[in-house]
Parts: structure tokens; C-alpha cells; sequence
């Protein structure tokens, strides 16, 4: 990985959800912000599109219902793993 995309993806962590969604509602120009704020414009629209509709405490429910679905995934596959592994033994033994 070379040294641009390591610091694009330290400032990618730079901004919570609720920071960005509270920079997408300020009423200042898009050039002017991205300036502000030490972010390219690219950055700017992609967070647009991703968070644009969302307030502060919609965006902080929505990373944690993500969060919750992220866990509840690992949960699952790690029960099937479990059952795979009981039916494989269970067809050993009978």
C-alpha cells in the first residue's frame, strides 16, 4: 500500500457519521468546506450520497444497527458451522 492510499484511509476515520452528516447540513459552498475541513470533493460527494438524507442521530442509529447486523451475521455463521459439525458427528457414529 503506498503512502497516498495509507493517508486517504486515515482520513477516512478522521470524521464520525454524526460529523459528517452535521458538515453535509451547513449551508457553506462545497469548495469552501472541503478546504475547511482538509477533505477533497470527491470525499464530499461520496458522503453526500452515502449520508446526505440523514440527520446526526438517524446517521448514529444507522452505524449501530449496522454494527448490530455485523455481529448477528458472525453469529449465524458461527452456529451453522456448529450444526454442520454435530451432523457430521452424528453420521459418524450411526
Amino acid at each position: 500500500m503506498g503512502p497516498e492510499r495509507a493517508r486517504r484511509r486515515a482520513v477516512n476515520k478522521r470524521f464520525s457519521v454524526e460529523q459528517i452528516t452535521a458538515l453535509l447540513q451547513q449551508g457553506v459552498p462545497v469548495g469552501d468546506l472541503c478546504r475547511k475541513i482538509g477533505i477533497a470533493e470527491q470525499s464530499f460527494y461520496r458522503w453526500k450520497e452515502v449520508y446526505g438524507s440523514l440527520q446526526p442521530s438517524e446517521a448514529r442509529e444507522l452505524k449501530q444497527l449496522r454494527d448490530e447486523v455485523t455481529k448477528l451475521k458472525r453469529l449465524v455463521a458461527d452456529l451453522s458451522l456448529d450444526k454442520v459439525m454435530l451432523q457430521d458427528v452424528i453420521q459418524n457414529k450411526f
